[in-house]
C-alpha cells in the first residue's frame, strides 16, 4: 500500500511481509499474536464449534475447498461471488503448440470443456500428451484427474510458473497456449515473451460476478457465524467489498478476518470502491501464493487446541 493509505496498514500483513501479522485484540479477549495457542478450542463471535470461514470461489471449485477447509479444522460456509460461463465455438487450435498454461483450475475445466463437449469429459478429443503448466497444486490436480500425462506445477504465482515455463521451454519449440478465463490477473504473457517465448491466449470462459450478496454469506454475517473470509484474487476482493457495501453489511465485517492469497488481494480488499478503509479486524496475507499456505497461515493463527483450535 502506499502514499496515504497507512490507516488499514495496522492489520495488513502485507504491509509488514508475507504471512505477519500485526498485534490486534481480538474477540478471545487475547492478542492476535499472543502465545496462548494452546487454548481450548477457540470461539468466534461466542458461537461454539469450529470458526467458520465464507468461501467465495465460483461453485466449480466450492467441493475441493470445501474438503480442504474441513480437513484443517474449519467449517466452510459457501458463498460463490462468480458464476461461470463457458464459451462455446470450436476448440483452439493448437497448431504448433508445444505446451499449454494453466492459470486456474476453471482454466483446465474450460479447455476439457472447449475439446470434449463436457467439463466433466473422459479426455475425448483432448492433446494429453502435450505438457501442461499449471500454476499451483490446485490446478495440477486438476489437470492431472482430466487425464494429461505431463503436469509441472509452479506451486506458486504467475510470477513463478513464468521461471517454470521459461526453464522448461524453447522458442524454437513453437508458441504456448494460455487457457483463461475473459479476466487474467498478472502479465504471464509479458514475462515469457521477455524470455523469448511466444504465447496464445485463449477465451474459454468468463466469471460473471453476482449482483447481490449470495444468502448464505448475508446470513452469516449478519449473524455473526463468521470468524473469517477466504479471498483468493483481487477481484473476488474488491466483489466482496463491493456487495457488503451495497448490502449494508460493511461493519458486520469488522469481528472478521480476511485470509488473503497475496498481497495484491490484500491490497484490493482493504478499501472501498470510494477508498474508505474497510473494517477488517485483520488482513491475512499466505506466506506463499497457493491455497495449502493460506490455510495453513489461517490454522496457526487461530491456534491448535484439543478440538482443533
Amino acid at each position: 500500500m502506499t502514499g496515504n493509505r497507512d490507516a488499514p496498514a495496522q492489520n495488513a500483513s502485507a504491509h509488514g511481509g508475507s504471512g505477519g501479522t500485526v498485534p490486534q485484540r481480538d474477540t478471545w479477549g487475547a492478542s492476535a499474536t499472543d502465545s496462548d495457542a494452546t487454548a481450548p478450542n477457540r470461539r468466534h463471535s461466542g458461537r461454539a464449534g469450529p470458526p467458520r470461514l465464507l468461501i467465495t470461489r465460483p461453485a466449480e471449485d466450492t467441493e475441493s475447498m470445501a474438503d480442504a477447509v474441513r480437513d484443517r479444522g474449519f467449517e466452510p460456509v459457501l458463498a460463490p461471488l462468480f458464476d461461470l460461463h463457458w464459451r462455446t465455438g470450436p476448440p483452439p487450435s493448437l497448431s504448433g503448440v508445444q505446451g499449454l498454461l494453466f492459470t486456474s483450475a476453471n482454466g483446465v475445466r474450460a479447455f476439457v470443456h472447449a475439446c470434449a463437449g463436457t467439463a466433466s469429459g473422459t479426455g475425448a478429443g483432448l492433446p494429453l500428451s502435450l505438457p501442461a503448466y499449471a500454476v499451483g497444486a490446485a490446478t495440477a490436480r486438476v489437470a492431472r484427474a482430466a487425464g494429461f500425462h505431463n503436469v509441472l506445477s509452479a506451486d506458486g504465482d504467475v510470477t513463478a510458473l513464468a521461471a517454470l515455463v521459461g526453464a522448461h521451454c524453447r522458442p524454437e519449440d513453437g508458441p504456448l497456449l494460455h487457457c483463461a478465463g475473459s479476466v487474467t490477473a498478472g502479465d504471464l504473457a509479458g514475462s515469457l515473451t521477455r524470455r523469448g517465448l511466444a504465447v496464445e491466449r485463449a477465451v474459454l470462459y468468463e466469471a460473471r460476478p453476482a449482483l447481490h450478496l449470495p444468502q448464505a454469506a448475508a446470513s452469516a454475517l449478519t449473524s455473526g457465524a463468521l470468524a473469517g473470509v477466504l479471498l483468493f484474487s483481487p477481484r473476488t476482493a474488491a466483489q466482496f467489498v463491493d456487495l457488503c457495501a451495497r448490502a449494508g453489511l460493511i461493519a458486520c465485517c469488522a469481528p472478521l478476518i480476511a485470509g488473503c492469497l497475496s498481497a495484491a488481494v490484500a491490497e484490493r480488499a482493504a478499501y472501498t470502491a470510494d477508498g474508505q478503509p474497510f473494517p477488517w479486524r485483520e488482513l491475512l496475507v499466505a506466506e506463499q501464493p497457493t491455497q495449502e499456505a493460506l490455510l495453513a497461515t489461517l490454522e496457526r493463527r487461530f491456534g491448535p487446541g484439543p478440538d482443533g483450535f
